[in-house]
């Protein structure tokens, strides 16, 4: 799972830096914004697959920056990690698209796992979308080959 690009979003600066450090010695690519503004921009630069987003941010706040995110970029998992959670808050997340949503602090265990869980998602998706593509254009032999390889990963 070396190629996973991660994008962290947290306004606590020296908790996303040691975040994005412990990610990157699970080798996992890290990069980080301080804020939803940042976030958005590097979106514009270059897509992570999994973006790990804190709901309180001066700014744009994270529900706001995953509602943009989903429109915008859908392929792109995003995880919500807070200090400041309530259940109302995770149903509005889970409603706007988010593929999980974890509670501060986190084992980085655990927080690895679930990054990993939304890159095999995206990466079912891209496929399904792709076979769905040749079936449309009556290559089903292409599609039957896709999603054969997408089973055999599981």
């Amino acid at each position: 799972m070396k190629d996973i690009k991660v994008l962290l979003v947290d306004d606590e600066e020296e908790f996303v830096q040691s975040l994005a450090e412990r990610i990157r010695l699970r080798e996992l690519g890290s990069d980080v914004a301080l804020n939803g503004e940042q976030a958005l921009e590097k979106l514009q630069e270059k897509l992570p697959d999994v973006m790990i987003l804190d709901f309180k941010m001066p700014g744009i706040d994270g529900l706001t920056v995953l509602e943009q995110v989903k429109k915008a970029y859908p392929g792109v998992q995003v995880i919500m990690l807070t200090a400041h959670g309530t259940p109302e808050l995770e149903k509005k997340a889970r409603e706007l698209g988010a593929f999980d949503y974890l509670q501060k602090p986190v084992a980085i265990e655990k927080l690895t796992r679930v990054i990993e869980k939304a890159y095999k998602y995206k990466q079912k998706l891209e496929n399904t979308m792709m076979a769905s593509t040749f079936a449309q254009a009556g290559d089903f032999d292409s599609a039957k080959e896709i999603m054969k390889k997408d089973e055999e990963k599981e």
